[in-house]
Formats: C-alpha cells, structure tokens, sequence
C-alpha cells in the first residue's frame, strides 16, 4: 500500500529538517489520543542508524514500536523502517525541498502492509493515516514556528 502528503511550510529547509531531528518532535505531531512518547532513542537527535521506541495508542490498543533510521540526507529526506510493531512492513520517507519563495516543501511517503491485507487497510489504516496526517498538518507549522522561536 502506498500513501502520500504534501505540505507547504515558511522557513528555511535546514531549520524544518533540523526540527524533524529531535525524536520527542514526533509526540507534537501526533492526535493526542494516540499518546505517543519516546521510550527510547539509541541517539539524543535523529541521525543514520538511529533506533528509536514508541510507545502509543491506536484504538485503544498499547502499541510498542520500533524503528531504525535507514537513509539520513540533511536537508533533503530521511527514511525510517519499522523494525518491529503494527505493520507486516512500513517504509516511511520524508523529503524537503526549498522552493524558490522561501517555503519548503515537505512530502511524507509511506510504502507499508498492513497485518489483515487490503480490507483491513479499507477499514482502518487508511482511515487512520488520513486522520493522523490530517492532524499534523494543522500542528507542524505552529510547532516549528514555537521551536524556532524558542531557539
């Protein structure tokens, strides 16, 4: 299965990059709902080889989920595989690209198979992954305007 979204955000490219290294970033970009946290992180900020540990919620469920960073390119894309978790496999690419006009273009791909195949997919994945993209972009530019304030 393949899922793609696009997002058009003011600031420089090596800034939003550099925001998408700090692993607990993740948890503001999340529905609160799923309650997501950082259990562990092999690295303090994201790099290759990075392995990191979830913990969340998806509905209702505790999910342990485990991750490793594959391709590390600042500022330009990182890929992160599922190790072990919810997915027979997930691939998950976020690139950047700096427009002329200043803004970034963020793009996530995720190539993934859910356990339970197409209908299960149907009934709930793809669902999910709508509601959870969804929700990040409305939090991502207020998030990164907060962490580039506060740097």
């Amino acid at each position: 299965m393949h899922f793609e979204r696009e997002q058009l955000l003011a600031g420089p490219v090596e800034e939003l990059f550099a925001f998408f290294a700090v692993p607990e970033h993740l948890g503001l970009l999340t529905p609160p709902a799923a309650r997501l946290r950082v259990v562990r992180s092999t690295t303090p900020r994201i790099k290759q080889g990075t392995e990191l540990v979830y913990a969340l919620r998806a509905h209702g469920l505790p999910l342990r989920w485990r991750a490793r960073i594959e391709v590390w390119d600042p500022p330009r894309r990182f890929v992160d595989v599922q190790l072990a978790g919810p997915f027979r496999r997930w691939r998950h690419e976020h690139a950047f690209e700096a427009l002329a006009d200043g803004r970034v273009r963020a793009t996530d791909r995720i190539e993934y198979a859910p356990w339970g195949g197409a209908l299960v997919d149907r009934l709930f994945v793809r669902r999910e992954l709508e509601r959870n993209f969804d929700f990040r972009a409305r939090a991502l530019p207020d998030a990164f305007e907060a962490w580039r304030a506060a740097r």
